[in-house]
């Protein structure tokens, strides 16, 4: 019997011989193929299956988004047009788009011409700038909110409106700063001598060299900024909430869960349209964000 193992097998597809031993590394990488792609498919699984769940529950009606049964009877796609009927959602949408879109314009138009530099020129008090930029990273805004709040509200009359949250984005932001200065430092030198050569100023090279080659890093600090405004809950609830006329998705969803508690499949609904803009962008725009990413940091 043993002797018969030993001997070479013949496969059905090629008619080859394979030996014992080429079946044994055959089944280990098999096995460790199964390994490797079944942590991948269960990381999968643990980030897919919650939105799963929240868009079944929204195409659902209001009895059955209160049982265990997932899988719709009926598919209500009219709980969507509910939510857009809702009184002040359209509000909060272009309240929402006008934050997360203007405030994303204004950090990277004033964080770039900062962290280039940080990055490229020399200068007295540059390491110290540096460290005063980290400082801020550190800082928690809720530090900050009570006097900001007086400056904002009390000295410029502007509470019941997000401009305390979007002009503050005009004067750069330490996380996008540190984020581009550290993308810049991967561009090599002579790009920026060879352009000064040529007779450009340090405008024209910003705009007319570093720009095009720090497009990846210049997308990343752009959907951070842009994610962080959309899903901003505090900057809204401290500005805002006195004002409906003024308020954010994110803010006016809970005002929304509050007046449907009992309506899970208009609630599940209403948050698959505040998630949808989020994950359509970054679908879009993953292969830069992935790049800008992984090649931001490379030197120190």
């Amino acid at each position: 019997m043993t002797h018969l193992l030993d001997q070479p097998v013949k496969t059905e597809a090629s008619g080859a011989a394979v030996s014992p031993a080429e079946r044994t590394a055959r089944r280990g990488a098999l096995l460790h193929w199964i390994a490797v792609h079944a942590l991948g498919i269960a990381a999968a699984l643990f980030f897919v299956l919650p939105f799963v769940f929240v868009v079944l529950t929204s195409l659902t009606n209001d009895q059955q988004a209160l049982t265990r049964d997932l899988t719709p009877d009926t598919w209500e796609w009219g709980n969507y047009v509910k939510v857009f009927e809702t009184p002040g959602f359209l509000t909060w949408w272009r309240n929402t788009l006008l934050y997360a879109g203007l405030g994303t314009v204004l950090t990277v138009v004033s964080s770039l011409p900062v962290a280039y530099a940080l990055a490229k020129f020399r200068f007295r008090g540059r390491k110290l700038s540096l460290m005063l930029v980290i400082s801020m990273m550190m800082l928690p805004p809720q530090v900050v909110v009570i006097p900001m709040y007086l400056f904002w509200a009390k000295q410029l009359d502007l509470s019941g409106t997000l401009w305390p949250l979007i002009i503050p984005m005009a004067f750069g932001d330490a996380f996008s700063i540190f984020l581009l200065r550290q993308f810049l430092l991967t561009i090599p030198d002579e790009y920026l001598d060879a352009a000064r050569v040529d007779g450009c100023g340090e405008l024209r090279t910003l705009v007319r060299v570093v720009l095009p080659m720090a497009r990846p890093g210049i997308a990343a600090v752009a959907l951070f900024q842009f994610f962080y405004a959309w899903n901003d809950y505090f900057g809204p609830q401290i500005y805002a909430s006195e004002n409906p006329a003024a308020w954010t998705l994110s803010y006016g969803l809970e005002s929304f869960k509050g007046a449907h508690h009992t309506d899970w499949n208009l609630t599940m609904a209403a948050t698959v349209l505040v998630m949808a803009p989020v994950i359509v962008v970054f679908f879009f725009a993953q292969k830069a964000f992935v790049e800008g990413v992984t090649l931001t940091g490379v030197k120190g």
